[in-house]
């Protein structure tokens, strides 16, 4: 993952000296050293992490979930976490929200962008044997919302990309402390499909919920600019 990323900064570069004559593409992509963008950053990192634990909050107080005590080990798994979504955000966001958003702006209107840059990144999780993309696929429509969710971020910034890897950071660092930390017990107290099949909060109804009620947030702003 880490040399495909390397490779496709190489030929970003290369695309952009020599299809667009602009040798400093990824600020166009929205990755600029500005400390507003780090602000973005920051503020989408909490905005996910929130709403990731504001999830699973309500969920313990219904009691269809327990919080189980910290292992001795949970700031490694927090540093550890942090690193790994930031990284894993920053690769999806700058090809997702960077490269294939621009590309797509240049060609088709605001709505039709959004919508297919937003199918591109959900179906992109599904490369994968035939028999898994069948046991997974109950996560597209929430995939879906979160591609939407992280263009109408980005759009309601100014075009920065801070405020879409901090959310994407955000949720998946929440989501591996809960799991890899093992704090997580399900009651089942409701069926499955209600906080997540096998255990994936966006194969649940609960979490399509949740990620529904930061598009429309993240919508609404994205208006401001329109």
């Amino acid at each position: 993952m880490g040399l495909l990323f390397i490779e496709f900064l190489i030929l970003s570069w290369i695309w952009g000296k020599y299809v667009y004559q602009q040798p400093n593409l990824l600020t166009k992509y929205g990755l600029v050293w500005t400390k507003i963008n780090g602000f973005n950053l920051l503020k989408g990192l909490a905005i996910g992490f929130c709403f990731c634990w504001g999830l699973f909050s309500l969920e313990a107080l219904f009691g269809w979930v327990k919080f189980n005590p910290a292992s001795e080990f949970l700031l490694r798994i927090v540093l550890e976490g942090l690193l790994s979504a930031l990284g894993i955000a920053l690769a999806e966001e700058l090809v997702f929200r960077g490269w294939i958003l621009r590309e797509l702006e240049q060609d088709y209107t605001k709505n039709k962008a959004v919508f297919i840059n937003a199918l591109f990144f959900a179906l992109s999780h599904f490369i994968k044997p035939i028999a898994e993309i069948i046991r997974t696929f109950i996560t597209f429509p929430a995939l879906l919302i979160l591609g939407l969710t992280l263009v109408w971020a980005k759009w309601g910034h100014r075009n920065r990309l801070g405020i879409c890897i901090g959310i994407h950071g955000g949720l998946v660092w929440g989501y591996y402390i809960l799991n890899v930390g093992n704090l997580l017990t399900y009651t089942n107290q409701v069926p499955a499909w209600i906080t997540g099949i096998d255990g994936n909060p966006i194969a649940g109804i609960m979490g399509l919920l949740f990620l529904s009620l930061l598009a429309m947030w993240m919508k609404q702003s994205s208006q401001k600019y329109d």
